[in-house]
């Protein structure tokens, strides 16, 4: 057991956060550890608290911290130069490799971020369509732009499709631009498709929302009648994008997109992030190509940093290893079945969602498929369940454990004593 000491380090970094950062932190979580080092699927924090790590970065280090080959990539680039924002090789051999692994990418341009990739995405869709309004769904999140933040986590969710703000500071129309639908019902979605396709611009999913997979026929309900009205139909890929297939869920689910957002693992651990998609789409980013009213100016300091380009570049490369989704998948596989057994066995009403290299569980009796369904959470519970796993030294986030290649036995071994203990004391 992980006896989670504080150091007066890590206590007077705690104390200096407060001052210096909005509620002590970088706003990512909700408690105030202090990370200083990872390597393979482990982390260790200032005091020296070492935890088996399924934050991962929020998802970016798929292939585990501090993985040799990266490193390696670069370190020789660093005396090359870390950013030039002209074009840099690295950053045209990864878009080559984007568009070969993902089947809608004709073309690709960077940014830093994926809710910048994200809010591109939506512009180049009403771009393209030449209509306003976005439907979206319910409980996705799409990064922090005033589009986005509407009804990714309403805390009083209304009436379909009135969309709801997340945080203060949206200006009221930016409500009125956006349509809400329930994730995972295809006739809710369709009809509303229907109703309001002389309006929408574009439609944004998550293939895979949050930890919920895609029910049987969604995905596919949406391509068709995006197809149907000429609707360009996004997927927000920054999560899953070559984490769930090497194509990303794209190829896993088998259904393409217009356009995607990619990020997390493309940069290697390090700020990249992209949009990708049709030729005729992605021709809007350029001026000698289209109309002025049609040009789509897009423009980002570190761009294609070439850092980031060659960590993303040595990370695809190890992704395409035979075996290396076997591992991931089966390593994931290993804790969610270890975990719904141990809640079975207790009989604590729960339900364990995902797929294996992305997870978490909801502590209800209900049927979870959409967000509403997420709401019966027994939110008490899951925060004690939590709290006992990082004091037995297994580190997630508020949300989802992200599966590692790095993640070894040792790993699965601890974690599953620890979703033993954590039971216990529920």
């Amino acid at each position: 057991m992980n006896d989670l000491k504080r150091s007066d380090d890590e206590l007077a970094l705690v104390e200096l956060a407060a001052k210096v950062l909005p509620a002590g932190g970088f706003g990512n979580l909700s408690f105030d550890i202090v990370i200083k080092a990872g390597r393979g699927g482990r982390v260790w924090d200032v005091s020296g608290n070492e935890y088996v790590d399924y934050l991962l970065g929020s998802g970016p280090m798929l292939i585990g911290h501090g993985n040799e080959e990266v490193l390696a990539a670069i370190q020789e680039q660093l005396p090359r130069g870390t950013t030039f924002f002209a074009n840099n090789e690295a950053g045209i051999r990864l878009a080559a490799e984007i568009v070969d692994a993902v089947a809608c990418a004709d073309k690709v341009r960077y940014v830093s971020s994926g809710g910048e990739a994200n809010l591109y995405a939506m512009r180049l869709a009403r771009a393209h369509s030449r209509r306003d309004k976005i439907l979206k769904f319910e409980g996705g999140f799409h990064g922090m732009s005033d589009y986005a933040l509407m009804s990714m986590a309403p805390k009083q969710p209304g009436n379909f499709p009135q969309a709801a703000p997340d945080s203060a500071g949206i200006p009221q129309r930016i409500r009125d631009e956006m349509l809400i639908a329930p994730y995972n019902d295809a006739k809710a979605a369709a009809s509303l498709i229907k109703a309001h396709h002389n309006d929408l611009g574009g439609i944004i999913v998550e293939p895979f929302q949050r930890f919920l997979p895609p029910a049987p026929g969604f995905l596919e309900t949406l391509r068709r009648l995006a197809t149907e009205y000429s609707i360009p139909l996004i997927f927000d890929e920054v999560v899953t994008g070559f984490r769930f297939a090497y194509g990303g869920a794209q190829a896993y689910y088998g259904v393409t997109p217009d356009l995607c957002a990619l990020g997390k693992v493309i940069g290697g651990g390090l700020p990249l992030a992209a949009i990708a998609g049709r030729a005729d789409i992605m021709t809007h980013f350029d001026k000698d190509a289209v109309a002025d009213k049609s040009f789509m100016p897009q423009l980002g300091t570190l761009s294609g940093n070439p850092v980031a380009a060659v960590a993303g570049l040595a990370t695809l490369e190890i992704l395409r290893r035979p075996g290396t989704y076997e591992t991931i998948f089966a390593t994931g596989k290993k804790l969610m079945q270890g975990l719904d057994e141990l809640l079975q066995g207790a009989g604590i009403p729960a339900v364990v969602l995902g797929e294996p290299p992305l997870f978490d569980v909801v502590f209800t009796d209900r049927e979870v498929k959409d967000y509403r369904g997420t709401q019966g959470n027994d939110v008490e519970r899951y925060q004690r369940f939590n709290e006992s796993l990082l004091a037995h030294g297994v580190l997630k986030g508020d949300k989802k454990f992200y599966v590692s290649l790095a993640h070894d036995e040792a790993d699965v071994a601890q974690t599953l004593k620890a979703f033993a203990a954590a039971v216990k004391s529920l």
